[in-house]
């Protein structure tokens, strides 16, 4: 422990933001990082507890709490207060593969669960992570680290998302020959076409293909497996094959008529378009809201990456329907610490509407009822209704309808498995949730030397929970090649 006093002495300083304002001009990265200075502060905050719960990952009432990666927190706070940036970088990446991911978008599972946290403020542990990684690439810290011996033995891994890129950073590393599939014309599944441009710059992504690259691995993208490429021939090819392809079938709305009109569109698809159009300047295939009144369904975070996107686009208005109640403000005494707390958050892209349209664009407990179309079938207006959940079902609440325009409607309502055609392809087995099942807790599938992690695997969840994954996948498949794993 750095300094015995530092969470007595020093207040929590979170990386400030832009305002709302001037952030919503571009799709710049708005997050302003602190100076060393600021860091080392932060970071004597730690108080190096006995038991440290931000590194638990232990599950309370149905959640986990702690980072799922067990990243050893308290022993980089000590290195980076006392200025050992190398050292810090040398800990952090003992347990993550991409730190400048987690970094940026995770949603800190580990300051929930921080000591501090209990009485008062918790420590910065999510930007001092981001510090350490960003901090390395900048002094020429991370370097490609080449294995030394080869295996000569060969894997496949389908899909380039972060528990595929986490697979093959860790084999690479081992010394198998690894090739990554991806489908895409980029590498990075959603950290590259899911999470918009100012949440996690893409030139942080393809950084990072570059030093793996560097390292060894072989990306080969726009090959749709299953399409391009047979099971088959890959299971021919190669030794073992690692099926990472996401959970990217979108739930539907359940509204009479909703796959045919036009301008129902869901949030996956409207967020790739809008990266691409940023990148490139690609206007084929591209989904603005440039002046339209826009509807989004879904209250999480894709929901509201949708709400942030479409004010940068110059969307008239914008509305985000959650069918939830709307959470308390505080902990309630039936979510105690260290529990991930069920509080209102209020991100970036409603700070952002509130801004510019002067209200909070969430309405709770609502959902759309009937979609208005013109005699060309675009949307015009959607119908809203209020509803409750007794019984764990859904129903409207009678008299509650309200009809507001729309030209666009956005459904980021989640997804609900694993695409059909790339798990029939290899024969894999798909439990009720639509994801490809394994053992409890393994990774490898019904198929010899097929394998699954990510949300293809677990399901719709966090960048940081797709990393673990394709770490704990990775030494069942070294394991399964070498007779052993030392991983």
């Amino acid at each position: 422990m750095g300094k015995t006093t530092g969470f007595l002495e020093y207040q929590r300083k979170e990386n400030p933001w832009l305002p709302p304002e001037e952030r919503i001009k571009n799709f710049k990265e708005f997050k302003i990082p602190q100076n060393p200075e600021e860091r080392e502060c932060q970071s004597a905050r730690c108080m190096n507890c006995g038991v440290p719960l931000c590194q638990s990952a232990i599950r309370l009432s149905g959640m986990v709490t702690g980072c799922p990666l067990h990243n050893l927190i308290p022993e980089w706070n000590d290195e980076v207060y006392h200025g050992h940036f190398e050292y810090a970088l040398s800990r952090l990446l003992k347990t993550s593969n991409f730190p400048e991911f987690t970094g940026r978008v995770c949603p800190a599972l580990c300051e929930k669960a921080c000591i501090c946290g209990m009485n008062g403020d918790p420590v910065t542990v999510h930007d001092n992570e981001l510090f350490i990684i960003e901090n390395a690439f900048a002094k020429g810290y991370m370097k490609p680290r080449i294995p030394e011996i080869r295996s000569g033995k060969k894997v496949a891994v389908v899909g380039s998302g972060p528990s595929g890129l986490a697979v093959a950073d860790q084999l690479n590393h081992r010394g198998h020959l690894v090739t990554v599939f991806e489908r895409d014309d980029q590498i990075g599944g959603l950290l590259m076409y899911g999470i918009p441009n100012m949440k996690l710059d893409k030139k942080v992504v393809l950084r990072r293909r570059k030093l793996m690259e560097a390292e060894g691995v072989i990306f080969r993208t726009g090959v749709d497996v299953g399409v391009d490429v047979t099971a088959e021939e890959l299971k021919k090819e190669y030794d073992a094959v690692v099926l990472c392809c996401g959970a990217k079938k979108p739930r539907p709305l359940s509204v009479d008529g909703f796959d045919t009109v036009k301008g129902a569109v869901y949030a996956v698809d409207f967020l790739k378009s809008a990266t691409k159009h940023v990148l490139t300047g690609e206007t084929a295939g591209w989904i603005s809201a440039a002046g339209k009144n826009v509807v989004i369904v879904g209250g999480g975070d894709t929901g509201n990456d949708c709400v942030g996107t479409c004010i940068r686009q110059g969307c008239r208005s914008v509305r985000q329907l959650e069918m939830m109640p709307e959470p308390p403000e505080k902990r309630l005494a039936s979510n105690p610490w260290p529990e991930w707390p069920k509080v209102l958050k209020t991100d970036y892209g409603q700070q952002e509407a509130i801004a510019v349209f002067g209200g909070d664009p969430r309405t709770y407990e609502t959902t759309v009822r009937e979609i208005h179309t013109t005699k060309t079938g675009r949307i015009r207006r959607v119908t809203t209704v209020q509803v409750k959940f007794e019984n764990g079902r859904m129903t409207e609440v009678p008299g509650t309808e309200q009809t507001v325009r729309c030209e666009l409607l956005l459904i980021a309502a989640g997804f609900i498995g694993c695409q059909d055609y790339i798990a029939d392809a290899f024969g894999v087995p798909r439990g009720p949730r639509g994801t490809v099942q394994t053992e409890a807790d393994h990774y490898q599938t019904g198929q010899d030397g097929v394998f699954t992690a990510g949300d293809m695997h677990r399901g719709q969840s966090l960048v940081v929970w797709a990393i673990t994954e394709g770490r704990e996948c990775a030494k069942e498949v070294d394991y399964y090649l070498m007779g052993y794993s030392n991983m």
